[in-house]
């Protein structure tokens, strides 16, 4: 079995492939933990081993991994984990020797962040064409992704839940309120104004870019929406063709194989 992490900036995904892709297109499990790069291997390992013990499985079922991270910190002790507790060598997106598959088409290939490299390997090999994909994590990214796979440059903005802890710090009267679709554009309370604002605010911000990204840009688009809260986006945009939750790991996955030859 082949297990995955991906160490965002905010959630670190661990997911296990069964090998036989019958289950969740060969996902067999996924768990959610919050990123902290203090954490040591031997305290993942002791989070990570009851959660298998639970699915019936155990350290000894993985003979191989791969780790994606965007927070350096974190990636010594993921190594460990790997080393320590499943005695398996994990390969790392990003270091020397790793062909991901995917070309860069910008002057400086270094600052591409490592997810968004997988991103557009999981997405080039599932849906044909030029490609936007809309990733909504910590940061909300946009991404232009070739008719070959060439990585071409893309948008940058604030995550939603970066965006609505920052208004709750920065004004002293406005609560921390949940994500969620309100029933009507016009709050009728605070806690409605500011779950519209960031709701609707958003799905503004992710309709009009892709906009602005076709009026320059004549090629037929296909929108893929990823990341964490993507799902609470579907059915709102009228930009995003579809989503999917599993691009990362999906991206992962294909790296694994093709560096195994």
């Amino acid at each position: 079995m082949l297990l995955v992490i991906d160490a965002g900036n905010t959630n670190t995904l661990f997911a296990i492939h069964d090998g036989d892709g019958q289950k969740k297109g060969g996902w067999a499990v996924e768990w959610r933990i919050e990123t902290n790069d203090g954490r040591t291997a031997d305290e993942y390992s002791v989070w990570l081993y009851h959660l298998m013990m639970m699915q019936g499985l155990k350290f000894a079922d993985i003979d191989g991994c791969i780790i994606s991270s965007v927070v350096p910190q974190s990636l010594f002790h993921m190594r460990n984990l790997a080393r320590r507790y499943m005695n398996v060598e994990p390969m790392i997106v990003g270091e020397p020797g790793v062909d991901l598959g995917a070309k860069v088409t910008l002057a400086n290939p270094k600052e591409v962040g490592a997810d968004r490299l997988v991103n557009a390997v999981g997405a080039h090999a599932k849906y044909k064409g030029p490609l936007i994909l809309v990733d909504s994590g910590t940061a909300t990214t946009f991404d232009i992704i070739s008719e070959n796979g060439d990585f071409e440059g893309g948008i940058i903005a604030p995550g939603i839940n970066l965006s609505l802890r920052a208004l709750h710090d920065a004004a002293a009267k406005l609560p921390r309120v949940a994500i969620k679709k309100p029933d009507n554009v016009i709050g009728r309370n605070t806690v409605e104004a500011m779950q519209s604002g960031i709701f609707w605010g958003y799905i503004g911000l992710i309709d009009g870019l892709i906009e602005r990204i076709q009026s320059e840009d004549d090629r037929k688009f296909t929108v893929i929406g990823t990341g964490g809260v993507a799902s609470l986006f579907e059915g709102a945009s009228t930009r995003i063709d579809k989503y999917d939750s599993h691009l990362t790991i999906d991206g992962l996955m294909l790296i694994w194989q093709r560096n195994l030859g």
